[in-house]
Order: C-alpha cells, then structure tokens, then sequence
C-alpha cells in the first residue's frame, strides 16, 4: 500500500518534524537500546544509529516496500511487523515514533500501553499530524460518504487521530514522565500544479485508493484533486499549504529522581 517513492516526494518537508522532535531530546540522553514504531523507509532510524553507535537500533513498519529502501548499518535492525500490535524484547530506552500513531485507534489506551514498555530513566518520543480538521482531510471525507463511493468505502480502517498537546501530558504524567508537548504548523510551500493532491497521494489517500479498482482510482483521484485545487490554490510559484502537527517528549523519572 505504501509507496516509497511517493512519499519521498516532499522528503525535506517530511523530515523536518522528525529532527524537531529528536532535537528535544535531553541534551545528555545517551540510549543503548532504540526502537522507531512506523519507520518507513528508515532513512530517519539511520540517523538515530549513526548518532548512538553502541545502541542497537530497531526499526518496525508494517511495509515490506518501504523497509526494503532502509539503508544497511550494523546496529541498525528492521522488523516488518505491525506496530499496533508487536512488542519490543527488551525495554527501550527511547521509543520513537514519527507521523505513525495516528494510524492506531484509541490514543487513551495506546498511549500509555506503549510508555509502560519504556525503561526506567528512557524517554517516549513521538509525532503525529494534528490536522484532521482540515481541508485536505474533510475533502476526502466528505467524498468517501457520497452515493458513489459509499459502498466501496464504508469500513475498513479505522479513521486516524491524534489528541492535543494537553491531552498527552494528561495520559503520560500519572504514570511517572516528564512531559514536554507542543504543536506547530507549518506552513510548506508546495510546487506543482497539484501540489496538495501529490502530498496526500503518499499518506491519507494510500489506504483509500488502495480499496478501488484501476478505474475508480482515476475517477476519485479526479474529483478529489478538483476540490483540493479549489481549496489550496496554486500561487504563481507554489501552493501554500499549512500542516499541523503535535510533539511529545517525555521522560520516564527514576525511583532515585
């Protein structure tokens, strides 16, 4: 479903949050056992090993596609596996994850199932959009529930989320973290003709467009990407295309602390 070479289309603006987020990360933190839920291509994950040489480094995505782009490093490790579902070896001390939770239902339970798997001292670092409510995303929506597609489209997966930056310090400081959260949008300045279209392409219409035939892909694509055109308008150099996001990172205190 995942198609790497998509989704590398706006690389830069893509990396961006991730090294937002680890730039958070406490200026002494030196983890010796890393783990990066939703990886991707891990391109990303690699930055991680090459900064930790001791730390051995997983990372887990559900995609074979996108994992088989990762590049080869010694401490590096990838596992193909769901990350709703799998369960680390041992307890990281750091557990990443970047633009990938949202994907998993449920923020009120995920949230702090997955901080309890997180070492004593380790840090709970992570991503995720905080722009389900707009254009983009309420475009799609509303043409997914139209008479046409209805039926092809009812179901399936569960549609994405993500909380406020306070609603993530509620789930997380009862359980013993320090918790650092924020938002920011930002504002991509996009080139191309549809430019908002091609961005979605590598994220929220993959698993939509994954559920229709040859055939229906180019008539949903058609009019999805004319609502977006009326929605984003193209400048003379490039769309304008603002994108909220929400960060996390927050630490697990020690007994001794």
């Amino acid at each position: 479903m995942w198609n790497p070479g998509v989704y590398r289309q706006f690389q830069t603006e893509r990396d961006r949050p991730f090294f937002d987020l680890t730039g958070q990360l406490p200026a002494d933190f030196s983890p010796l056992h890393v783990t990066d839920l939703g990886c991707g291509t891990a391109h990303q994950t690699a930055t991680l090993a090459r900064r930790w040489p001791a730390a051995e480094v997983t990372g887990v995505d559900s995609s074979a596609e996108m994992l088989s782009q990762a590049p080869a490093l010694d401490n590096l490790r990838l596992v193909q596996a769901d990350f709703r579902t799998w369960t680390p070896g041992e307890a990281p001390d750091l557990l990443l994850s970047n633009a990938a939770l949202h994907w998993a239902p449920d923020h009120a339970r995920l949230i702090p199932h997955l901080a309890a798997s997180v070492a004593p001292g380790g840090v709970f670092a992570f991503q995720v959009p905080g722009n389900f409510d707009s254009p983009s995303h309420l475009l799609l929506s509303e043409l997914r529930q139209e008479a046409r597609w209805r039926a092809r489209l009812a179901g399936g997966e569960p549609e994405p989320e993500s909380l406020n930056p306070a609603d993530y310090a509620d789930l997380l400081a009862p359980h013993g973290f320090r918790v650092n959260a924020w938002e920011t949008t930002y504002l991509h300045l996009l080139p191309g003709e549809d430019a908002v279209l091609d961005w979605v392409s590598g994220t929220a219409l993959r698993p939509v467009l994954a559920r229709l035939d040859a055939g229906e892909q180019a008539g949903f694509v058609a009019e999805y990407g004319a609502r977006l055109r009326g929605a984003y308008p193209a400048g003379p150099t490039y769309t304008a295309f603002p994108f909220r996001r929400v960060f996390v990172v927050a630490q697990r205190v020690q007994p001794e602390d």
